[in-house]
């Protein structure tokens, strides 16, 4: 541990210095849901990280809504909520870092509930790996994701294919990442994405000009998160529900 570190830890309450134990990831593939009842499922998931001995990536598509991050200025709204919902799209505020997106089917939304000592507690560093994950299954479709200096999230030449925006409560991990698969894109019209004026949004069914499975990705995503976290895999997760 080097001196940062520790200077850090002993600054914590003892009962916030005990890390979870990690011993690998599970999933929860939750389908589709709108945002706000995913929002409450993380939060409830995340009080209880602290108890299990394995990380948690949620995986999902969301109900057509705009997110409005910690850095969002109004003026990248170009819709207000009421002109929104005229158009069957959700408006909500969230904790978050980042500016406004756009979630939607077709769409494949991950909530990382993941202990970020993994990471040596650097959120930089998480945020980096989020993104190799990105860039790694996007390849095996045999498309080029790369970054672009001083930004978050992954590009196909000018294009953002993905949005990252992450929170942390003691060092896990919540919020996350979003991949354009197959989603109708006339969604991001509605914003500024990112606050990125100068940047459009495209999805890997545009890049390839074809029809892309969403499940395929979706395993991709979990192999891929596995390689890159160097975590095992295992499996699905299940509740344990009050007889």
């Amino acid at each position: 541990m080097n001196r940062c570190d520790h200077t850090l830890k002993s600054r914590l309450p003892a009962e916030q210095s005990r890390l979870p134990a990690t011993t690998g990831f599970r999933t929860l593939q939750a389908g589709r849901m709108a945002y706000r009842p995913a929002l409450d499922l993380q939060e409830r998931l995340l009080s209880e990280r602290p108890t299990w001995n394995h990380d948690l990536l949620i995986l999902l598509e969301h109900d057509p809504v705009v997110t409005a991050g910690r850095s969002t200025r109004q003026q990248h709204l170009l819709l207000s909520p009421q002109q929104l919902a005229a158009h069957s799209i959700d408006y909500q505020e969230t904790g978050r870092g980042g500016d406004l997106t756009y979630h939607g089917p077709g769409q494949l939304v991950g909530y990382p509930l993941f202990d970020l000592s993994l990471c040596n507690r650097d959120l930089h560093l998480y945020l980096r790996k989020l993104e190799t994950v990105i860039i790694e299954t996007l390849a095996e479709f045999g498309l080029t994701g790369q970054l672009s200096a001083g930004r978050t999230g992954v590009w196909v030449g000018e294009r953002k294919i993905a949005s990252i925006g992450v929170a942390v409560r003691r060092w896990i991990s919540w919020h996350g990442f979003a991949l354009n698969i197959a989603n109708d894109l006339q969604g991001f019209d509605t914003i500024i994405p990112c606050g990125l004026h100068d940047t459009r949004m495209t999805s890997m069914s545009e890049c390839l000009q074809r029809e892309v499975d969403l499940t395929r990705v979706t395993q991709c995503i979990i192999e891929k998160f596995s390689e890159v976290f160097a975590l095992p895999y295992l499996g699905d997760y299940h509740e344990k529900r009050e007889s």
